[in-house]
């Protein structure tokens, strides 16, 4: 008995495995479990169920689960006739449409809020089933705006108690809500004991999310040259939950440190120093915090600047030395020093031997010597005339002539420092009678009425120099000049005749003199003649022609036949006399060209 009734529950069991196989097979729905979509777009959610019956014997409702957990109707479709709800929120703005897909239907829900983020659920029934659902969730994403960034527009100090801000970052209406991440240069920034990010979110009215993120944190030194940046992460619809990122701009801080080493140096002049130049001092440290500056002469009695730059003008060798540059943090009153050495270099003037002026005899042989006493190198030169005749500090005069006196330069530079130099002078005077150095001229011929004569005498003391005539006339114009070697002189003689003019020469010592011999030679006459006497013949020819016109009674309107009544005048015949310059015999010739007896003239 035991065997039949272990069959009969067998039999039974299969027969209900059976039943619902069928029923599994016979009505089935797939959906997505969500659908993501931007917000403002437009969302379709679709519906595939499998059944045995034909698509008019459907019945397909839509529903979406409020947050209460309540379903609210949509719309109903049966067979080819769509019933839409008019008191849904979506009566508006949805669809329902067979795809492509067989047993397929899909709901589209146009301008999607923050609000359409629910659960949409369809329900497939048939005629001979019972119904089947499935359900997807619609995911909204709102884009945010571009985030922003403020930084601080005060100085951070290094030295500040507490952790200081940096600055603030927003980003603006999104959904879901935005992340936001700070960095400095390309390091994100988490908290720590000197890092504290701070955010807050704030709903909007429309619903969307604005996150704002505040950074403090403890600055230093380093921190002046960061960028400091955020970067804003959210998420878009099908980018399979990777996030998309948004970057601020990049600012800089204003970070205040203390200096931890002050420079100082001479800032002019760049090469060396010499005395008379102008010397700049500088002091700064390398913080920009709060700090005094002092500068001290450690040499001159502790004289002392409280600024962070001296000028010290035509400067001396006694400013030479050390100068020390201190400086005060006030904030944290500590003080760095550091010191610099100033050396002035000189050049004394040049010292000749002898100096000034010498008096040389002819003959004889110096050495003069120049020197000056110098900080550095330096190179002696002798001149004369412009002229560089020695390049050695002494000078050998040998053989003295007149042409040895002169003014003689002594020149002494530094190579090292450019216009660094001093000068010297030698006055060099070679005593003796004077000697002109014009020779006699025993003639000199010109027909102007003036010449201008010239005479050098050598000799010292210096010759002076007169002009006379061989009559002993002393003639006064004369000018005269000092050279190197004794005296030049210059005179303008006016000639009326032949003539002989001395130049005299005479010192202490003895004179000298020379002579020039002027022949005037006088212009020729011929010329003058020979314009007079052509002259005289022109006149002739005039007269002559007036004569004839006056007898032909062209003159005056009178005629041919007129009679003369009136006497001949000695005055109306023109008389020229010509003379030679070979005889005294005149001849007079009357206007009508006939010859005069010598008693009519």
């Amino acid at each position: 008995m035991a065997v039949p009734n272990t069959a009969s529950l067998l039999a039974g069991l299969l027969l209900v495995l059976f039943h619902t196989w069928r029923a599994w097979a016979a009505l089935e729905v797939y959906m997505n479990d969500t659908v993501e979509v931007a917000l403002k777009g437009t969302a379709k959610i679709t519906c595939r169920y499998t059944s045995e019956e034909g698509r008019g014997s459907m019945d397909i409702q839509w529903f979406f689960r409020k947050g209460t957990g309540e379903r609210q109707k949509i719309c109903e479709q049966v067979g080819m006739m769509t019933t839409i709800n008019r008191t849904s929120p979506y009566a508006n703005r949805i669809s329902v449409n067979d795809t492509e897909t067989p047993a397929e239907v899909a709901l589209s829900i146009r301008d999607v809020q923050l609000s359409d983020e629910v659960d949409f659920i369809c329900r497939v029934k048939s005629i001979s089933e019972d119904h089947v659902e499935g359900h997807t969730t619609l995911k909204v994403f709102g884009k945010p705006d571009h985030p922003t960034i403020e930084g601080v527009t005060t100085g951070i100090s290094v030295n500040a108690d507490s952790l200081s801000k940096i600055g603030t970052c927003e980003v603006r209406n999104g959904y879901p809500k935005p992340k936001i991440t700070w960095y400095k240069n390309t390091t994100p920034l988490r908290n720590t004991d000197n890092v504290n990010v701070e955010t807050s979110t704030t709903t909007e009215s429309s619903g969307l999310f604005s996150v704002k993120s505040v950074l403090t944190m403890k600055v230093d030194r380093k921190d002046k040259d960061a960028k400091f940046y955020c970067e804003a992460n959210y998420y878009l619809p099908g980018t399979n939950g990777i996030m998309t990122m948004m970057e601020t701009t990049k600012i800089n801080i204003t970070v205040i440190y203390p200096s931890t080493f002050v420079d100082f140096w001479i800032e002019s002049p760049k090469g060396p120093i010499k005395e008379g130049d102008t010397v700049e001092l500088r002091c700064r440290g390398d913080g920009n915090a709060v700090e005094t500056y002092s500068i001290k002469d450690l040499k001159n009695d502790g004289v002392t600047w409280e600024v962070d730059k001296v000028v010290l003008e035509n400067v001396t060798r006694l400013d030479s030395g050390e100068y020390e540059c201190t400086l005060t943090n006030i904030d944290i009153f500590e003080e760095l020093s550091n010191r610099t050495a100033v050396f002035v270099n000189y050049l004394d003037e040049a010292v000749l031997n002898p100096s000034d002026t010498v008096l040389m005899d002819k003959g004889d042989t110096i050495t003069a010597t120049c020197n000056a006493l110098s900080s550095l190198q330096t190179n002696t030169a002798w001149f004369k005339n412009n002229k560089k005749i020695s390049k050695d500090h002494s000078l050998i005069l040998e053989a003295a002539t007149f042409d040895t006196s002169g003014t003689y330069l002594c020149v002494v530079t530094v190579p090292e420092v450019e216009g660094m130099e001093t000068r010297g002078s030698l006055h060099v005077h070679v005593k003796g009678k004077p000697e002109i150095q014009e020779k006699d001229v025993n003639e000199i011929e010109t027909s102007d009425e003036t010449i201008i004569l010239s005479c050098h005498a050598k000799g010292y003391p210096t010759p002076k120099i007169t002009w006379t005539t061989s009559e002993g006339k002393v003639i006064n114009s004369g000018s005269q000049l000092e050279t190197d070697s004794g005296a030049k002189s210059q005179v303008t003689v006016q000639l009326t005749s032949d003539v002989t003019v001395f130049c005299n020469a005479s010192n202490e010592i003895d004179s000298d003199s020379v002579s020039f011999n002027i022949k005037v030679k006088i212009k020729s006459k011929g010329v003058v003649i020979a314009v007079i006497i052509i002259c005289i013949l022109l006149l002739a020819i005039l007269g002559s022609v007036l004569y004839f016109l006056y007898k032909k009674g062209k003159i005056c309107n009178r005629s041919g036949k007129q009679d003369i009544t009136k006497e001949k005048s000695s005055k109306d015949n023109i008389v020229v006399e010509m003379k030679s310059d070979n005889t005294e015999e005149a001849i007079l010739l009357g206007v009508n060209g006939d010859k005069q007896p010598p008693g009519d003239q």
